[in-house]
């Protein structure tokens, strides 16, 4: 039995508890630490500064913050009462009793132990900096629904995002390759940092009312519907403005106009966010997900251009 949740265990079996561990960790939300990376690395090609080794390591450390992110939502947001049996999101494996708190602290132990490592050889590349970085995204990670005063609760669940998986993700990658921090990358970061954002919006439109009950205070509780889905389009528009307006401004090359491809797409997903509750919800959080991944490769592959042109 699982003790918290009074629930049988039912990951027994190899194959089950692989599967436990899958949902636990979220595949479908790594997109949000891979993309920035991507756009950082695109902003290091174009400086003509690419490393491989540094851009793995920012990479996979990147990929094990976000897990060890996800499995401390998974077992905090249970014990916090916001993840019951009225969730509208997807399976969470301690609430549905698939793990228990225990095995999932110790997972969220192991992903920050990883992505440490992965700190260790980028702070021997590019130095101190690297510490404040990583030492910063691990406590946020944590403190997003863990601690005494949970980022997630308090409505500041969407700077968090804009931050970490914006400018810090993105600025990062871009330091430990190049060593220096332009201009290009501060704006650059602005894109994915505003989709991910997006994706946390759509999330919390969703589970309004069930946060409201659990005393989770996001903002899409704080302000309503209206002014969430207002947060949505801008947010959206942000990402799609920022490419094109970097290449105009010389801070890119023409080639940084990729991006703006996606907008007809960005606007399906507003149109749709907007008449649409619940677990409708769903698809058009992945799809705002998708958006981003592929918003991100589009403008990595245009900021890189730059570089490749020029050599």
């Amino acid at each position: 039995m699982n003790a918290a949740t009074g629930n049988e265990v039912r990951a027994t079996s190899g194959s089950q508890r692989l599967r436990a561990w899958v949902i636990a960790c979220r595949p479908a939300t790594l997109t949000a630490a891979v993309s920035p990376v991507l756009v950082g690395c695109g902003v290091a090609a174009a400086l003509e500064r690419f490393a491989f080794g540094p851009a793995l390591a920012a990479l996979l450390g990147a990929i094990a913050i976000q897990i060890g992110t996800n499995l401390a939502n998974d077992v905090y947001d249970f014990q916090k009462g916001a993840d019951t049996e009225a969730r509208l999101g997807p399976l969470r494996a301690v609430q549905a009793g698939l793990l228990s708190p225990e095995q999932v602290q110790r997972g969220m132990w192991v992903a920050f132990g990883f992505a440490t490592l992965m700190g260790v050889y980028l702070t021997a590349v590019a130095g101190w900096p690297v510490v404040a970085i990583g030492a910063a995204s691990i406590a946020s990670g944590i403190a997003y629904t863990g601690g005494p005063y949970p980022l997630g609760y308090h409505g500041l669940g969407d700077v968090f995002v804009l931050v970490f998986f914006g400018f810090v993700a993105v600025c990062g990658t871009v330091f430990v390759q190049a060593h220096e921090l332009p201009a290009t990358a501060w704006f650059a970061a602005l894109a994915p940092g505003a989709i991910a954002t997006a994706v946390l919006v759509v999330n919390n439109l969703r589970d309004r009312e069930q946060d409201a009950i659990a005393g989770k205070r996001t903002l899409a509780v704080r302000y309503g519907e209206r002014a969430t889905l207002l947060e949505y389009g801008v947010l959206l528009c942000v990402a799609e403005v920022v490419p094109p307006a970097m290449a105009l401004d010389g801070l890119a090359s023409p080639w940084a106009f990729l991006p703006f491809a996606t907008m007809p797409w960005a606007s399906w997903l507003l149109q749709r966010v907007v008449s649409r509750r619940g677990r409708d919800l769903n698809p058009l959080l992945k799809q705002t997900a998708l958006l981003l991944f592929v918003h991100s490769i589009l403008f990595a592959v245009g900021l890189a251009a730059a570089g490749i042109s020029a050599q």
